[in-house]
């Protein structure tokens, strides 16, 4: 493989077997990164485990002339998430990257979610990108207690449906908030150490997506292949990026947006401590102010 924008960094990608993950693995790899290639190697839902997906992916690497190495760990317990990012200090002396991309659904109504399915899903997802990420913090913030720079790269996963809401995915929306949240915490205590923390929120036909009709109709017209998510992460991991930190990208096909968080808007105060009865005549015309909630796509009045 060529020389490329990360030559010679090295990077975990999460959930790299499959859709997404697979297609940010290769790509670091063709931009001359080396690569471990993490997957637990499950169903959609979380369900089971197999070393092949990773190992596949690390062979299509290879086979390219590129270095990779596969991890089966699950990043949702404590351990796992350990056990990868010392994996990767071992094999390649260090970590410059992290992509959290790994990922499960299980889409349910709120009436009709069991625990299991809220558990489940935010283990993964939220619980999986805070282990891995407080693990790689502990080893960067090592090194610049020993007197090394960091340059190093954190590149979270969120969801339109965590940040613009989706019905029937209580429970992946709400990690993907979650992980939108600490993203731009994670950025703001890093910082002193050398690490930026970015997102992403792609929108891509995979595994995970391929029965929704919303984006069946959509990749008609747009590129919604996991390849097209993919470059931007690659510019986030490399060196050119250190002056952005703390944001979160929407990417649909050829596009990329950034996403703008909570801002205070129309408000009211008063002299004194409100009364209920008050806010019946305040509290409405507030919102009515108010510019109103995004679409499923991010979209306000259909724009």
């Amino acid at each position: 493989m060529s020389e490329g924008v990360v030559d010679g960094r090295v990077v975990v990608v999460t959930g790299a077997g499959n859709g997404i993950g697979r297609a940010h693995a290769l790509a670091f790899a063709a931009h001359g990164a080396k690569v471990v290639v993490n997957d637990l190697g499950g169903s959609r839902d979380g369900g089971g485990s197999s070393a092949g997906p990773a190992q596949t992916v690390v062979d299509e690497i290879v086979e390219a002339g590129g270095e990779a190495v596969a991890n089966t760990d699950d990043i949702s317990t404590w351990e796992g998430a350990g056990r990868l990012v010392q994996q990767t200090v071992d094999t390649y002396g260090g970590l410059d990257v992290l992509v959290n991309n790994a990922g499960i659904l299980r889409d349910r109504m709120i009436v009709s979610m069991t625990e299991r399915d809220w558990d489940s899903v935010l283990a993964v997802h939220l619980k999986g990108s805070f282990a891995t990420l407080h693990h790689a913090a502990a080893w960067w913030r090592e090194r610049a207690k020993s007197g090394h720079d960091n340059d190093a790269r954190v590149i979270n996963t969120t969801s339109p449906s965590g940040i613009f809401g989706n019905p029937g995915q209580s429970n992946y929306g709400s990690a993907k908030a979650g992980i939108a949240s600490l993203t731009v915490i994670a950025a703001a205590e890093l910082a002193r150490y050398g690490v930026t923390v970015n997102a992403i929120a792609p929108t891509a036909l995979t595994r995970l997506t391929e029965d929704i009709e919303m984006m069946k109709r959509a990749a008609e017209s747009e590129d919604l292949t996991p390849e097209a998510i993919s470059p931007l992460v690659v510019w986030l991991g490399s060196a050119a990026s250190r002056e952005v930190t703390g944001r979160v990208f929407g990417v649909v096909g050829n596009r990329i947006t950034v996403l703008e968080g909570w801002v205070n808007g129309p408000g009211a105060s008063a002299g004194t401590r409100w009364t209920p009865e008050e806010l019946s005549s305040v509290v409405p015309n507030l919102v009515a102010k108010a510019a109103p909630n995004a679409d499923a796509l991010g979209n306000r009045n259909g724009a």
